[in-house]
């Protein structure tokens, strides 16, 4: 069968439409990347002061993580529904409810990140008079990245799959060809659109895998320490046994 005749025989593959309507694919896509990217900055803005309330005041903890995790329940077609009145059919109700989305996982992840400094890099830099705000950015802020790059890196690929319930009101990115090709039983739009969704989800993780290592250094070098030695450990071992067997 020929490229262009998968379109009439209406293929799960065809080429041809990749090819005619590349520039639909490539405008879904970059609406796509826009809303998660808008969604997930936002997120992380909201969700930093709240964790850092959680943290401060004890009695803030609960409320805090008890109403992102309400807000993470809600269907996100009851979610869109009830966010329509007051933003109307626009972006800004799939950005807000991908940000209220988003709350439970980023501030429970950096809520968790900064509990996870140890005690003696708190005092350590306390005593070399450190002040708050500098001990948070240049000391537990650092320390916590890898339990903060996990959340975005969750939240992310959440925010791509999530965007393209967008679709009900017209802002779904990859989505709107999704439902549009699902009422039409466009096989070649459905498959082609959601495969460039999950090869989104799969770059921005390893993308942002990248950043973190990039943040955090240490982390790689404790990693070759501890190879380095475990290959020592292993390597007596091996000495230890060859020399009793002889």
């Amino acid at each position: 069968m020929s490229a262009k005749g998968c379109l009439a025989a209406n293929e799960w593959i065809c080429g041809e439409y990749v090819r005619t309507r590349s520039q639909e694919l490539t405008d879904a896509t970059v609406q796509h990347v826009w809303i998660t990217a808008v969604s997930v900055a936002i997120g992380l803005l909201v969700a930093f002061p709240l964790a850092l309330l959680a943290r401060r005041w004890r009695a803030a903890a609960g409320p805090v993580l008890g109403l992102t995790t309400v807000l993470y329940t809600v269907p996100s077609l009851a979610m869109f529904a009830l966010l329509m009145p007051v933003f109307g059919v626009s972006a800004a109700v799939v950005v807000t409810g991908l940000v209220l989305y988003s709350l439970t996982i980023l501030v429970r992840n950096i809520l968790a990140g900064l509990e996870s400094v140890p005690a003696d890099a708190r005092e350590a830099a306390r005593g070399m008079g450190y002040g708050q705000g500098r001990l948070l950015f240049e000391v537990e802020l650092p320390l916590a990245l890898p339990a903060l790059m996990a959340g975005v890196r969750i939240v992310t690929v959440s925010t791509i799959s999530l965007t393209t319930v967008g679709a009900i009101v017209g802002f779904g990115g990859l989505g709107n060809l999704i439902y549009d090709g699902m009422d039409s039983f466009f096989k070649a739009q459905v498959l082609t659109a959601s495969a460039i969704c999950v090869a989104l989800a799969i770059v921005a993780d390893v993308l942002l895998l990248g950043v973190q290592k990039l943040l955090t250094p240490w982390n790689r070098a404790r990693a070759r320490d501890a190879g380095g030695r475990t290959g020592r450990r292993n390597g007596t071992r091996r000495v230890t046994r060859a020399a009793k067997a002889g």
